[in-house]
């Protein structure tokens, strides 16, 4: 089977459209589909754009039809979470603070008059997997970590799927549980060096900082940095103590992730691993796949893509 792996989309439904028209699907039924390929979503289908529901609605009719995979995102998963009573504080899983509210904003404002839909859909997120390996391809939305993966089968779930225990401790920062679910959505983070920080694009004070984990170059805290390219200046290069990257071979099979905000020509990371996600979230960003046909050695002439048609 060849498989279109598809980026984070993040509400962009005209775009998402625009590039599955691009990559020859046809809507038939009101699904689209290929004759001969398969989608695979990366995750973070909502928050941000305007078109939540439609995304989703897409989506899943693609998935559901066995026209498409998906994994979950990091927003999926927060979702679940911000809709999921806490029973220990009368709360919910995920707190409602003005800060996680506002980042939510876009998905909770499709749903308002929609109460069985969100419920529904919430309902759905918690279907997807955490990672799919697809036997020649392998699928997450951040960062695989096979110990961590190990630890989840061996505990939880042999496919990667979320019950509520899981859901539970994941949300709870005193549990192991959170800092794997924080890894395999978010990425690898580790602490910056004598107490330095910088801003995300949040404009929120950092202490720790996610990390190239598949750059075995990486060596130095700038080296390293994943973030926004005007926090650079207030990360230090001095070398990283301990072992704080994940070794990918280049002998295992090719490796699709999303999540990383990436910019300017898509490109695969290495030989074996390729981001997926280019930004659809900015307004300069755009929606991108990557068209795999078997290959073991990835190529940037097989990523396509569209810019963002949202206003």
């Amino acid at each position: 089977m060849n498989y279109d792996i598809i980026g984070d989309i993040h509400g962009c439904h005209d775009s998402l459209t625009a590039l599955l028209q691009k990559l020859d699907y046809q809507l038939i039924d009101d699904i689209y589909q290929h004759r001969d390929r398969k989608a695979v979503f990366l995750g973070d289908f909502v928050d941000r754009g305007p078109h939540q529901f439609e995304v989703i609605e897409t989506a899943r009719a693609m998935i559901e039809a066995g026209h498409a995979y998906a994994v979950m995102g990091n927003h999926e998963f927060n979702a679940i979470a911000y809709a999921t009573p806490d029973p220990d504080d009368n709360g919910f899983l995920r707190a409602h603070t003005e800060r996680n509210t506002r980042n939510h904003q876009a998905f909770l404002d499709a749903m308002l008059d929609h109460p069985e839909r969100y419920a529904d859909t919430i309902d759905w997120f918690r279907t997807l997997p955490l990672w799919l390996d697809l036997g020649d391809i392998r699928i997450i939305h951040a960062c695989w970590d096979r110990d961590v993966i190990a630890q989840i089968q061996q505990h939880y779930s042999e496919d990667g799927r979320i019950n509520e225990t899981l859901l539970r401790a994941a949300s709870n920062p005193k549990c192991w549980e959170h800092e794997a679910i924080e890894t395999l959505l978010k990425g690898k983070e580790i602490r910056l060096s004598d107490g330095a920080s910088f801003k995300d694009s949040g404009g929120i004070k950092r202490h720790y900082m996610r990390i190239r984990w598949w750059d075995s170059n990486a060596t130095t805290y700038k080296k390293a940095f994943v973030g926004p390219p005007a926090a650079l200046s207030h990360i230090e290069d001095d070398p990283i103590e301990g072992d704080h990257l994940i070794e990918y071979g280049h002998h295992e099979v090719p490796l699709f992730i999303g999540h990383y905000w990436m910019q300017g020509t898509p490109t695969p990371l290495t030989q074996n691993i390729a981001c997926v996600d280019y930004s659809i979230a900015r307004r300069d960003g755009k929606l991108c796949a990557y068209r795999w046909d078997g290959e073991t050695d990835l190529d940037t002439k097989k990523y396509v893509c569209v810019s963002r048609l949202e206003p």
